[in-house]
């Protein structure tokens, strides 16, 4: 489609509803949309219907269709315009014109033969040529056979207009809407994850002081719905955004639970926020959560319930945050842990909660090595506007993100291994031939290199594999580089410089710059414009900055 659209040239919204009715199997048979953009433009000599009837129509004839098909310069892309044409040149009524039409379509040489006959007769009457009208007929029939509805593909092209600049215009309100819109379907919501990137719109993580139910727009970037989350219902979320919106935003994890009602405080709702990444913006770990949050949720029921049944807290009279957060103080209640787990435990959690990777991807830096072993992306295989055919042989490179393994009806074994990059996922079918030699080598996340056949069946897609290897990951950036550096020292000129050490080796490492001061730790995961290469050299420019204990 954008092939056809960039020859094309569109100007007008004509030339939008005609790219919907000729990017389809049909008129592409026939070359009739590569015809259309060259006659657009000049390129090409229009001709009624077909370059092989110059000199075979009468001048009339010529004269008659012009108002017809001028403005799909001499091409019949529209039903009805089969049906005008039956109208205006055999003298057919509106209904009759439809039936003709039906007809064409269906191919039958009987039902033809006898349509032929008014056809016939009715140009006749009006003035035309045997010779033009066998001519004509003779082209008409295969072209009608594809054309389209034309108000069918003005609606469509419309909602493509919209669409369009919608994602020029808006792109961030956009993005999240249409996210929102295929958020039960993963393979999709990874796809336009990848657009969002592709696009440098990020896509932030749930948070319980920003998020809504659905995914939403703040300013240039897109924050995960609440909603989004496994185990978090419709109800939890409401409670959620009432308490905030009723008490102010939480500023602890110890705040967030004095302030939300008894329902929100169930531990597996609890955990699944934590997993999901949803208290990150609190400055508490993840892993640190983990630990404590079924001694808070004990803790806080407790007196969330004593209060529902009119019983003041014993500690209700101590403290500033009110009797929940003083009775819970006094409680003995331990500070959350400052720990966290590694990054490929923490991303493996998110992905349960989420269904994709939000914060961070297992994938990044190693872009590299996707790029060296694919020939083709994954999203290319599962768009909708998909360029591999079926049966074509692919080489897709990502991570393991799933594995089924199967028995046949023999006993046999086989597997379905779910691969993933940057931009979407698919499913390759290990079969007991393949399964055989390439089993051993199969393992969850795991980068893989998978080397098949395209399959194309009920609307979806898989790659029935013939090969697979695994690429060395050892070479290459890997990440991220941590830098780290006290508060105090974290001046506007030793940023700036630091920014200047960072862009003199530039490469695909992210880096994290943590931010010390007594008895608080923040680790910021810098934009991508910083990413390095992690050479000694950067290394030793790092230290010379910020001292020898900067590099984690």
């Amino acid at each position: 489609m954008r092939t056809l659209l960039k020859l094309m040239q569109p100007d007008s919204f004509e030339d939008i509803s005609a790219a919907l009715a000729l990017y389809r199997p049909g008129p592409m048979g026939v070359n009739a949309h590569t015809n259309f953009a060259l006659r657009k433009n000049g390129k090409q000599e229009v001709v009624p219907l077909d370059p092989q009837l110059k000199g075979r129509l009468q001048p009339e004839m010529v004269e008659a269709l012009d108002p017809i098909l001028g403005t799909t310069h001499g091409l019949v892309i529209y039903q009805e315009q089969v049906m005008e044409i039956a109208q205006k040149l055999a003298g057919y009524t509106l209904g009759s014109a439809d039936l003709l039409r039906r007809a064409m379509g269906k191919k039958k040489k009987a039902v033809l033969d006898a349509e032929y006959v008014p056809f016939s007769e009715g140009m006749k009457a009006k003035g035309f040529t045997e010779q033009s009208i066998a001519a004509l007929w003779g082209v008409l029939v295969p072209f009608s056979d594809y054309a389209f509805n034309k108000a069918h593909t003005a609606a469509y092209g419309l909602v493509s207009y919209w669409t369009a600049y919608l994602k020029a215009n808006y792109p961030a309100e956009y993005m999240a809407a249409l996210l929102t819109s295929v958020g039960d379907d993963k393979d999709k919501s990874a796809l336009y994850l990848g657009e969002c990137r592709r696009m440098g719109i990020k896509v932030l993580p749930p948070d319980v002081n920003d998020s809504i139910g659905q995914f939403a727009a703040v300013g240039t970037d897109i924050r995960f719905g609440l909603s989004a989350i496994r185990n978090v219902g419709h109800h939890v979320v409401e409670d959620i955004v009432r308490a905030r919106a009723e008490n102010g935003r939480f500023t602890s994890f110890r705040d967030f639970m004095s302030k939300v009602p008894v329902g929100v405080c169930n531990k597996r709702t609890i955990e699944s926020l934590i997993k999901g990444g949803a208290f990150d913006g609190l400055a508490e770990t993840r892993m640190g959560l983990l630990r404590v949050h079924e001694e808070y949720v004990d803790a806080f029921v407790a007196v969330k319930r004593q209060e529902a049944i009119g019983q003041d807290s014993l500690f209700g009279a101590f403290g500033d945050d009110g009797g929940a957060a003083s009775g819970a103080d006094l409680m003995g209640l331990a500070p959350v842990p400052g720990v966290e787990w590694d990054k490929s435990t923490l991303l493996t959690f998110e992905r349960e909660m989420l269904g994709l990777y939000v914060s961070d991807h297992p994938l990044l830096g190693l872009e590299h090595v996707l790029t060296a072993h694919a020939d083709t992306p994954i999203a290319a295989l599962t768009s909708d506007d998909a360029g591999k055919p079926e049966g074509s042989t692919v080489t897709v490179a990502g991570l393991i993100t799933g594995l089924q393994v199967k028995r046949t009806k023999k006993g046999d074994l086989w597997a379905i291994a779910t691969v993933e990059d940057l931009a979407g996922a698919i499913e390759c079918l290990f079969f007991p031939t393949a399964y055989l030699t390439m089993g051993p080598l199969l393992q969850q996340d795991t980068v893989a290199v998978v080397r098949g056949k395209v399959n194309r069946r009920d609307d979806s897609v898989s790659i029935y594999a013939q090969e697979l290897t695994l690429p060395d990951v050892s070479d290459g950036p890997r990440g991220p580089v941590v830098v780290t550096m006290e508060t105090s020292r974290a001046t506007a000129q030793r940023v700036e410089e630091l920014k200047v050490v960072l862009t003199n080796h530039p490469g695909t490492t992210e880096v994290h710059l943590r931010l010390v001061k007594p008895g608080r730790v923040v680790e910021i995961r810098l934009d991508t414009a910083y990413r390095v290469n992690a050479t000694e050299g950067l290394f030793g420019d790092l230290k010379v900055l910020l001292g020898p204990r900067c590099l984690a």
